[in-house]
């Protein structure tokens, strides 16, 4: 397999990272641009997602490529929905049936970081941060960075994230009917600290979630007893973050929303006021390269909304498959990028699609008596069938069958 080429990958976010390590393992040379400093060296900004739900599709490519076996004691399984009524009660909705299915809560900047080094301890990986990517000379073949810096490329993978610039240059170059459809619902990152002993305030192995009809709290573990909680509301109406925002108002939302869990928080006030409000929206494109020069892959390719728990493991995945036609096109580029495109576009669609309506089911239907009499008639079909029947959130997060499917 040849190892001349000049690949560059731009985006050192979470998938970048699986996909140069994937590479390296094949012999290939890498440069990974990112427009942020180095993660490593410095403190996250608040606002972003602090934790991760990892599943099988996302376990496999950390397997792949040896990584998991070193970061598995990090892990926090959860195995079902806790939901919190309005009247304080709770009941656990479990994800599946076996002991394992069950789906893992990783801090997002631990896991970002451990890949960060573990591509670059491979040794045919170099990360150059603090490079954001202005624009891609295409008659030349170079990138051209803001700061005037610019490198010469035989081939760019993108995993630059829902505003990718490599997604903006093939959009350019070919049609790829590209759509980024906001959600008009955004977020806003909480956190439930620990009790004074360091001991979790709620049920660990369970993602928390007060479901509210047209929006939600919901909380997911950490390793040291907080809880990582993220308020999604409408960004405009009645009930939303455009109508939230004195201390009064927000006050008087959480006891009447979430009265068991203002005890939870600390500076609940303080911590709305000041956290950002993070915007949610889909990317739809129908093409994902272009010729064999350009390649776009996870959010750059799929951004998705998050309430499947799948946008890191779907990105994953797509590593996954472009590793694996790399080997069956043996390092054909003119065969691999096009391939990638072809197969693979489907499943990026339909797990759009599911997250965008496993946010309805999660905010409103897991109450909803229809909706527990059917997951229950899934169950028992799965018991009886077990050859013929797999319900389909256990098709997403426990199996790696093709999300079109």
């Amino acid at each position: 397999m040849s190892n001349k080429d000049n690949l560059v990958i731009i985006g050192a976010g979470l998938a970048g990272p699986l996909m140069a390590t994937y590479l390296s393992n094949l012999g290939y040379n890498v440069d990974i641009y990112e427009r942020r400093p180095d993660m490593r060296y410095i403190d996250q900004s608040a606002g972003r997602s602090i934790n991760l739900a990892l599943s099988k599709r996302g376990i496999r490519a950390l397997r792949d490529i040896g990584l998991y076996e070193k970061i598995k004691s990090k892990l926090i399984p959860m195995k079902g929905r806790m939901i919190h009524n309005i009247d304080g009660s709770t009941q656990l909705q479990k994800y599946g049936q076996k002991t394992n299915e069950v789906i893992y809560s990783i801090s997002r900047a631990f896991l970002n970081i451990s890949l960060m080094e573990y591509c670059e301890n491979n040794g045919n990986v170099r990360i150059h941060c603090e490079h954001e990517l202005e624009y891609i000379d295409m008659n030349e073949q170079k990138l051209i960075f803001t700061n005037h810096k610019s490198v010469k490329f035989n081939r760019v993978l993108g995993s630059d994230g829902s505003s990718s610039i490599i997604r903006q240059t093939i959009d350019k170059l070919c049609s790829i009917n590209f759509q980024k459809k906001p959600l008009l619902h955004g977020y806003k990152e909480l956190s439930i600290p620990s009790t004074n002993n360091g001991d979790f305030k709620l049920e660990p192995n369970a993602l928390h979630i007060w479901p509210r009809g047209k929006f939600m709290l919901i909380a997911l573990p950490n390793m040291d007893g907080s809880f990582t909680s993220t308020l999604f509301l409408p960004m405009d109406g009645e009930i939303s973050f455009s109508s939230i925002k004195t201390k009064k108002q927000i006050l008087d939302f959480f006891q009447e929303n979430f009265p068991d869990a203002l005890d939870l928080f600390t500076d609940i006030i303080e911590t709305y006021q000041n956290n950002p409000i993070g915007t949610l929206s889909t990317v739809y494109c129908d093409k994902w390269h272009y010729k064999d020069k350009l390649l776009i892959f996870g959010d750059a390719a799929h951004a998705i909304v998050p309430f499947f728990g799948q946008g890191m493991n779907a990105s994953f995945q797509d590593c996954t498959v472009i590793n694996s036609l790399i080997n069956k096109f043996n390092g054909d580029w003119g065969k691999i990028f096009p391939e990638f495109s072809t197969i693979h576009i489907a499943n990026g669609h339909a797990i759009a699609n599911m997250a965008l309506e496993n946010y309805i089911e999660m905010r409103d239907l897991v109450n909803n008596p229809d909706y527990k009499t059917k997951r229950n008639l899934e169950l028992q079909l799965e018991n009886k069938f077990r050859n013929r029947f797999i319900p389909r959130y256990s098709m997403v997060s426990f199996h790696t069958i093709p999300y079109a499917e």
